[in-house]
């Protein structure tokens, strides 16, 4: 787990990843009988091997994502002023923290910010009211994954969208495609958030 440095530098790499349920409700090393190990460590490490300051905190259940939205919404604010360019800013989430994620976005309304949405575009959320996208997109699903689709709907229908790239797996594990800290998934992250840079 890891927090937002108490010292910003301005000439920062900083990624939120902000995890899944099952998370909240087993804690920092949640199993799932279906999926195995949530790799939460091995994945912020993973990042912050690639020079990133990470941001990863455990939430605990029952987590209202409208709250803690307006949580990281206030930290990312504080970066901006504190004078990070937004373009050196990266929000991550998997499962809910994808629906976070998406809030997020809403609210910040910024063009130059990165989002990742990962195995979270499902036809509930892409219905919800609350949601309308900005700023550079990234998606992640996998095809075999009951919780998540491409996202290409709600894009469609987020005119704030400046960029939008998905990405789509066929490794068979369903929702568990990303639990692993695998560079699969990861490392396609880095390279997109990567090439936005200015």
């Amino acid at each position: 787990m890891s927090f937002l440095p108490e010292v910003i530098d301005p000439d920062g790499r900083y990624i939120f990843y902000i995890h899944g349920r099952i998370i909240e409700v087993e804690g920092v090393d949640a199993v799932s009988p279906q999926f195995g190990l949530y790799a939460f460590s091995d994945i912020l490490d993973h990042f912050a091997e690639a020079g990133f300051y990470t941001i990863g905190e455990i939430r605990s259940a029952p987590t209202d994502p409208e709250r803690y939205s307006n949580r990281v919404t206030s930290q990312v604010e504080r970066l901006l002023l504190e004078g990070v360019p937004g373009e050196n800013i990266t929000i991550v989430g998997f499962s809910k923290g994808g629906f976070i994620t998406m809030l997020v976005s809403s609210k910040l309304e910024k063009a130059e910010l990165n989002y990742v949405l990962i195995a979270i575009c499902t036809e509930e959320t892409v219905a919800s009211p609350d949601i309308a996208l900005t700023g550079r997109i990234l998606s992640l699903y996998e095809t075999s994954d009951e919780f998540g689709e491409s996202c290409k709907p709600l894009i469609d229908r987020s005119p704030g969208v400046v960029e939008f790239e998905e990405i789509r797996f066929e490794t068979g594990l369903e929702h568990g495609a990303f639990y692993a800290a695998n560079p699969l998934w990861l490392d396609p992250i880095i390279t997109w958030i990567l090439a936005g840079e200015i």
